[in-house]
């Protein structure tokens, strides 16, 4: 027997799962029944303990170009769906202050309006163009997350091109830059809607869980909210690489700007 045949087939390593985190709204409220709202003085703290660990939060476009070179192990995406006024009252100078940068994905079908989507809760301002304008010059990347906040899976083939195409194209006149990345409310997403994301030619797409669809298309990310202390955030950081699927690195290039 050649001396090469004994020896074992030597095993690719696996890529350890993304880690992005899911924000919402960032504010002082007394009644928050869909866990959307964080306080600036909790999100302080998760910074904080981020960068103490060495940890440093990028929009999702920078983090899947530093996966793609094999440069992302120290780095978390931040995400911020909807686009609540107050992500730039209160979430972008906290991210500045701490040498952080974050996607927020944003309704420009909902300029100015408020999250109507929600049943019970308290009514929260969107960003209108000159926001969205502001959290760019910012530093910060400008995602759509469709027109209307609606779920995605259920609606016929010209809506859903309509809600995935118009919005980006209205969210590159209000900015005068591409649209790298799209967010698919409530997280619902399927084959054929994903489908639709890569054909209107984003480079990536944010979802939650998306299980199988994992890719660039359907990235998952953990849900951050006021309950997550610094120790709980250990915690899900310590547990990530279990309860996700890794992102295959052939699908992780990303394009965009440099935020």
């Amino acid at each position: 027997m050649h001396a090469d045949a004994a020896r074992p087939e030597p095993r690719t390593a696996q890529p350890t799962p993304l880690w992005a985190l899911m924000y919402h709204s960032v504010d002082y409220a007394e009644s928050d029944p869909y866990r959307i709202t964080i306080t600036p003085d909790r999100l302080r703290e998760q910074l904080v303990w981020l960068r103490r660990r060495g940890l440093r939060g990028v929009s999702m476009s920078r983090l899947l170009r530093a996966r793609a070179a094999g440069r992302a192990d120290r780095l978390v995406g931040l995400t911020f769906d909807d686009g609540y006024r107050d992500f730039l009252d209160y979430a972008v100078p906290l991210l500045r202050g701490h040498g952080c940068t974050a996607t927020v994905f944003v309704l420009p079908g909902q300029l100015g309006g408020s999250n109507a989507w929600d049943a019970e809760g308290p009514r929260k301002r969107l960003l209108n163009a000159d926001g969205i304008r502001a959290a760019a010059e910012a530093g910060m990347e400008i995602g759509s997350h469709g027109l209307a906040h609606v779920s995605l899976p259920a609606l016929a083939d010209d809506e859903l091109t309509h809600e995935i195409r118009h919005s980006r194209a209205l969210l590159r006149d209000i900015t005068g830059e591409d649209v790298p990345g799209f967010c698919y409310p409530y997280g619902d997403v399927d084959q054929r809607v994903a489908d639709a994301v890569r054909a209107a030619g984003y480079a990536y797409a944010c979802a939650i869980s998306p299980g199988g669809l994992t890719g660039r298309w359907a990235l998952p990310r953990v849900h951050v909210g006021e309950s997550d202390t610094a120790r709980r955030l250990r915690i899900k950081h310590w547990l990530h690489p279990i309860r996700r699927r890794s992102v295959p690195l052939e699908l992780s290039a990303s394009g965009g700007a440099a935020r």
